[in-house]
């Protein structure tokens, strides 16, 4: 049995590769990537994949449920006419520069061109050792697995730009891993995942490159991105730099555009590291991301970053800014000027205010007919969520049922969102008539739209999300399959297919974050470890 893979690995085609064929984590010197032949695993063990993935790709359901497919997707056996390898790359990390990073544990196995006739790129996560590994083992476990693979799904489905995930498995090994950094240290299930993209480039792929003044092989990587990833650019040829400025200003605009959608579902990434973040505008390398459950702008999922809160729910557009700078110091020895790239960083903050007040005003279900208003609308929100524990998916998703020419008498306007607050009898009464005061607001704003209760509603629904991956549901997963019961997982990845539909068989799935998940480990803060 073969695949009807149709290979095309463009970039190992185009791009210096690493001469040195060792494995072992060292420096990497003028190369983008160097060869790496991922590590054999004793029992795979197919967990789970995505049919809308393998479909794109072009492999069937019974592809996917072939022993051929837990072979190749493991790594343990190599498609005809690939060759895998690791991407050399470095970053700032929490602000410093950290020099070599590149792929410790992700091996790309090949590219192929899918149903749409678009590359993607197939890569095994936790595939083993690659000269990038520095002083781990290119390996990762079941839980991080678990919670790439399923998020990964969920954010696609929830409209955000994203990588993909194919399939999810187990190695039949188990792998050391000492979850909080805290001296205990303890063996857990070994697995694997395929994420699957156009590109896995990222801003460090080209920072790491300037800093070494490595110009000769950033000058091919920025042309050969230009190329294949930005078409609708149409820079043919030899790049001026004119081609280059425009290429980043897309940059500048697909990130902004990210940075919206994350903040319209409450989705936290953790880590915002130059070398977590795609060219592309994808949201890629799944750590120890969350979701809001009630709305704290300063909450952030990464136990690294409790104390400085850089990477938190508030700071991730500026992050985002941070980042785009440091990729246009990278770039600007190529480019050769740096007016245009300035003036894209400084369009990018207008871009994102602009995106954010039609992203609230579609939330609201409001036009865009009355912006001042709006912006106080949603400031005096946010303001209210905050005196209480407001989670933030149910309180949008329910607001949607307030009926705008109805006559609420007292308290039932509150009633309408009550259940988003999660201690409803610790409220005091000034902070109940601050919020019964903005639904007032509200409901007369809603009056002067011309759309009917049931046309607003319909809106929402489309942006606001009734089910979201909360970790403690990934958690809950995850003991399940580390117990030998991989259900859960099937699950969630049903449920997550369709968030904006009720699917009332998964109502439960929609509830307030229970309160044991309020500080259970891997259920509120998760680490950076593997």
């Amino acid at each position: 049995m073969t695949f009807s893979l149709q290979i095309d690995n463009q970039f190992i085609a185009n791009l210096p590769a690493d001469l040195n064929q060792q494995p072992m984590p060292r420096r990497v010197d003028n190369a983008c990537f160097s060869y790496v032949t991922p590590a054999k695993v004793q029992r795979p063990q197919l967990i789970c994949f995505s049919r809308s993935v393998a479909t794109q790709i072009g492999l069937s359901e019974a592809d996917c449920r072939s022993e051929l497919f837990s072979q190749v997707f493991s790594g343990n056996q190599l498609l005809e006419g690939t060759r895998p390898y690791s991407m050399c790359y470095g970053g700032h990390q929490f602000g410093q520069w950290a020099g070599q990073l590149g792929d410790g544990r992700a091996i790309n196995l090949a590219e192929v061109i899918d149903q749409n006739r678009q590359r993607q790129t197939l890569q095994l996560k936790g595939a083993g050792l690659t000269p990038y590994s520095r002083s781990a083992d290119g390996l990762a476990v079941l839980r991080s697995s678990v919670r790439e693979f399923l998020c990964s799904e969920a954010m696609h489905n929830l409209g955000v730009p994203t990588t993909r995930a194919l399939s999810l498995i187990l190695t039949g090994e188990e792998v050391l891993r000492d979850m909080f950094y805290d001296g205990n240290a303890k063996l857990e299930p070994g697995a694997i995942v395929c994420r699957v993209a156009p590109s896995f480039v990222r801003f460090g792929s080209f920072e790491l490159f300037a800093a070494r003044k490595q110009h000769k092989e950033l000058k091919q990587l920025m042309d050969y991105c230009i190329d294949a990833d930005f078409p609708s650019l149409n820079c043919k040829g030899d790049k001026n730099a004119q081609d280059y400025e425009r290429w980043f200003d897309r940059i500048c605009s697909l990130t902004a555009e990210l940075m919206v959608e994350w903040t319209r579902v409450g989705f936290v990434h953790g880590v915002m590291n130059t070398d977590n973040l795609s060219i592309l505008g994808l949201t890629i390398d799944y750590g120890p991301y969350g979701w809001i459950d009630h709305y704290d702008p300063e909450w952030t999922p990464n136990t690294t970053d409790a104390q400085n809160r850089r990477y938190c729910f508030a700071n991730q557009p500026q992050i985002a800014l941070w980042n785009l700078f440091q990729l246009a110091n990278a770039i600007a020895p190529v480019v050769g000027r740096v007016q245009a790239l300035e003036k894209s960083l400084e369009r990018y903050s207008g871009y994102y205010q602009t995106l954010s007040n039609k992203m609230y005003a579609a939330k609201l279900g409001l036009t865009e007919s009355n912006a001042d208003n709006h912006e106080k609308l949603v400031q005096q929100l946010f303001e209210n969520m905050q005196l209480t524990e407001t989670d933030m998916t149910i309180f949008f998703r329910q607001l949607s049922t307030l009926e705008k020419n109805k006559v609420y008498q007292k308290d039932e306007l509150l009633q309408l969102i009550s259940c988003a607050f999660y201690r409803p009898d610790a409220i005091c009464t000034d902070t109940f008539a601050k919020i019964n005061d903005w639904m007032c607001l509200y409901q007369k704003e809603i009056q002067s739209q011309a759309m009917s209760d049931s046309e607003r509603k319909q809106s929402m629904d489309k942006v606001n999300p009734k089910y979201i991956l909360r970790n403690y549901l990934a958690q809950q997963a995850i003991e399940k399959a580390e117990a030998g019961d991989f259900s859960e997982i099937e699950t969630l990845l049903n449920l997550v297919q369709n968030p904006y539909s009720e699917q009332p068989e998964f109502n439960q799935y929609a509830a307030k974050r229970p309160d044991w998940a309020r500080t259970k480990p891997g259920a509120s803060m998760l680490s950076c470890s593997s």
